[in-house]
């Protein structure tokens, strides 16, 4: 298990999409929605071991056409979900919008609309779900750390477990930092190059799932 924790936390501390999406919504004062992320991704992950316990996942790396499609499906929506951060950056503000920004206080601009729980775990748990490099590892991985005889399920629900307890951990010090930041991120055109910078990151992890990358 030693080993595996090694793999696995050296695979968290990658900077990746799941970084960029949790310092993202943290920075921006969103602290129920970035832990919602948290918890989406992880849930993902949860999900990708019981698969790979199960031996699903198996059939996703054999099968080239369900691999295919869930790697297509993966790219267009992380396109998707970068370009509409990188349109919103681009479009003129109305005067409505400026008055509020400028008038926003720091309590206030952690308790907008998009400041829910329920919304970050589902764009958390669909962007990890949707990703088959995430799938393709567990399928590759997980299975040579359960000891040959035994029950897959369990021992793989557990390995994953240690996956998500590293991940949560780090997430922590992301939103952490992101604490530290956020003071300077409420400025529009502050908050519209993080805006840049991220959806710049998720199109790229796009187009780099697209391109089979």
């Amino acid at each position: 298990m030693g080993t595996f924790a090694l793999i696995v936390g050296l695979l968290t501390l990658t900077p990746g999409l799941d970084s960029a999406l949790i310092l993202r919504t943290a920075a921006l004062r969103h602290r129920r929605r970035a832990w919602g992320v948290v918890l989406g991704i992880q849930s993902g992950t949860l999900v990708w071991g019981v698969l790979t316990s199960l031996g699903v996942t198996t059939l996703l790396t054999a099968s080239h056409l369900a691999y295919e499609a869930l790697r297509w499906a993966g790219a267009a929506y992380l396109v998707w979900m970068g370009g509409r951060l990188l349109w919103a950056t681009w479009r003129p503000p109305s005067i409505e919008s400026s008055r509020t920004a400028e008038t926003e206080g720091g309590a206030r601009a952690g308790a907008g609309a998009g400041d829910t729980l329920l919304g970050g775990w589902r764009q958390g748990f669909v962007t990890n779900l949707l990703n088959p490099k995430m799938g393709a590892f567990y399928a590759a991985v997980l299975p040579q750390f359960i000891p040959s005889g035994a029950s897959h399920l369990a021992p793989g629900v557990l390995l994953a477990g240690v996956h998500i307890l590293l991940a949560v951990i780090w997430a922590c010090a992301l939103i952490a930092f992101a604490h530290v930041l956020r003071d300077r991120l409420q400025r529009p055109s502050a908050r519209r190059q993080l805006d840049r910078i991220t959806g710049t990151v998720i199109a790229a992890f796009g187009i780099r799932l697209a391109l089979g990358q």
